[in-house]
């Protein structure tokens, strides 16, 4: 099976997997929107502007990378009025009309889950996406596991930046047990703070991180200033 992009990996850690239903407490829209980025990032297609404060995103390959939603997130970028910043365009990805249901609906195509109909309260129908095949999750479970609960010093860039991803959005509590997670909290601290990569994985991670709690707390903010 071809190689999981980091925004199918994050939907397959964000579903239930008999209810194919987001798990509770999950930021997954961020998740997959912050994933839809770093894609870009380690594939050299954006870079971050280290020379400004507020991280400005910049195209430096516009060629396609076959995949229907990255590219369209990437000619989104390349062909904005403005240039912005990291923040920003996890903001705006987060926003993309349906998105989870298209990545789910990519993930059917690939034969991962099987899109199905719920009802609720016997009136109102909405899909689900139970899983149909487990060994792709299980295998992105047990590369985040042996980075976490081993001393291995091998890890590989793609899966500090899935960790960085899950552990911003409440994904890493909504997979493994929270008591264990707690265990290895400076572990978890190490390799999400780009311990144990190079220096450009670092510092996309750093910025990564960054903007997804910045683009998580403005829905935060604008909720609690209704509430006042």
């Amino acid at each position: 099976m071809q190689k999981l992009f980091f925004y199918e990996e994050i939907m397959l850690l964000a579903l239930r997997d008999k209810e194919g239903t987001i798990a509770s407490g999950a930021m997954y829209t961020f998740a997959l929107s912050g994933a839809i980025v770093a894609e870009l990032l380690l594939q050299e297609r954006v870079k971050i502007d280290e020379t400004r404060r507020n991280k400005l995103l910049d195209v430096i390959d516009d060629k396609p990378l076959g995949d229907p939603l990255l590219d369209e997130c990437l000619l989104k970028i390349k062909n904005a009025r403005r240039r912005a910043s990291l923040s920003t365009w996890v903001s705006r990805f987060s926003g993309i009309k349906k998105l989870k249901h298209r990545v789910a609906q990519h993930l059917c195509q690939r034969g991962i889950l099987r899109m199905d109909e719920d009802q609720i309260l016997f009136i109102f129908t909405r899909k689900i996406y139970p899983e149909l095949n487990p060994i792709p999750e299980r295998e992105i479970k047990e590369r985040i596991e042996h980075a976490i609960f081993t001393e291995t010093n091998d890890i590989d860039s793609r899966t500090v930046v899935l960790i960085s991803l899950a552990k911003s959005t409440n994904l890493l509590h909504a997979n493994f047990d929270k008591k264990q997670l707690k265990k290895q909290k400076k572990r978890i601290k190490q390799i999400t703070e780009g311990e144990m990569t190079g220096k450009a994985a670092a510092e996309a991670i750093a910025a990564m991180q960054a903007a997804v709690m910045a683009a998580t707390m403005v829905p935060i903010m604008a909720a609690a200033t209704v509430s006042n």
